[in-house]
């Protein structure tokens, strides 16, 4: 099965921002290898491509199913009416292809793990 994996960020008016999400996306896409078919972003607001162009990029690259990862750290509007609100509609639009919401950044198991590897804390 031909799966796709959507990180959706908030999205930014500060360009380099944007831009830091389109690099992580890169080295997803690179550490994916053969897990996704393709590994794209999307932005909820203030840049391209929107929830509903990165959807439909998945698709149109022959997704069979389509992961949408939220990149928010809590379970704000955007996480839990903005982006299942996009999801929705793009399924109604899309029934014969899978697609579902990822836990987000911030739930995701691990995280906890990530943050003490970020601040450098010695857990020997």
């Amino acid at each position: 099965m031909n799966r796709a994996l959507l990180i959706v960020a908030h999205g930014s008016r500060r360009e380099a921002s944007n831009e830091e999400i389109r690099r992580l996306t890169e080295r997803v896409r690179a550490e994916a290898g053969n897990s996704y078919h393709s590994v794209i972003c999307a932005f909820l607001e203030l840049a391209d491509p929107s929830i509903p162009a990165g959807i439909e990029q998945c698709i149109t690259e022959g997704a069979e199913e389509v992961v949408v990862l939220p990149y928010f750290l809590s379970a704000g509007r955007h996480v839990s009416l903005d982006i299942p609100q996009a999801v929705g509609d793009a399924q109604c639009k899309h029934p014969k292809v899978r697609i579902r919401i990822a836990p987000y950044l911030g739930g995701a198991d691990g995280i906890s793990a990530m943050l003490l590897d970020c601040a450098g804390e010695d857990r020997g």
